[in-house]
């Protein structure tokens, strides 16, 4: 754990992994999607990244020529870090405040961390979640992930909530059938993708506790 954490546990070096999880990114493309950083803070975290192997430079052919960022294949593997890291902070950080800002994809990398495989073995469905004015499409085939920005015109199920709603479901303290009766959620779509929807976007321990 300390070896790990010699690595990567510098603050923003694993929201530059985070990042670079979407693939490949220009200097200037993690600067605008890591608010706050600081350029100088920005450098010295890629250099240290890119001497522990977990990120790499890549030239691009032209016409674009320009050299971007990414993952290598130790770095990629850091995903099974990042996601259940951050389900179990989401988990007493709560909604966010009226004073929080949230960039506009935040959901492409909410919703991969709430992914719960175990619960889409085997499913393919689209969900279209629209959460506080914010829509991303999550498009499952076949027990995988896709998160996307924007409305899918093939959903098998929609979902309009606010950001309260989205994480009590999100963390089992209210069901979808629930919402919708009390008139916190508006669905459309299939009955049974309206019951599991919220088995496989999930806040809970992948892990059991013993008994």
């Amino acid at each position: 754990m300390a070896h790990a954490l010699s690595l990567i546990g510098e603050r923003w070096s694993l929201l530059i992994v985070r990042e670079l999880l979407h693939g490949p990114k220009r200097y200037t493309d993690l600067d605008h999607g890591l608010p706050g950083i600081g350029t100088n803070i920005l450098a010295a975290r890629l250099r240290d990244l890119e001497g522990c192997g977990v990120v790499q430079k890549r030239k691009l052919p032209p016409p674009a020529a320009s050299t971007v960022y990414e993952l290598t294949e130790y770095g990629t593997e850091l995903k099974e870090v990042l996601y259940p890291l951050a389900r179990w902070g989401a988990r007493t950080l709560g909604p966010p405040k009226d004073d929080d800002e949230l960039y506009p994809e935040w959901g492409v990398n909410g919703l991969p961390a709430l992914f719960n495989a175990e619960e889409a073995r085997g499913l393919t469905a689209t969900y279209v979640l629209k959460i506080a004015g914010d829509v991303f499409t999550a498009r499952i085939e076949d027990g995988e992930l896709d998160v996307s920005l924007g409305a899918a015109e093939d959903a098998d199920l929609t979902v309009e909530i606010d950001m309260d709603t989205f994480f009590a479901l999100a963390g089992g303290q209210l069901a979808l059938r629930e919402a919708v009766k009390s008139g916190r959620a508006h669905v459309t779509g299939d009955a049974a993708a309206r019951d599991r929807c919220f088995r496989v976007l999930s806040l809970a321990p992948r892990v059991n506790a013993a008994a």
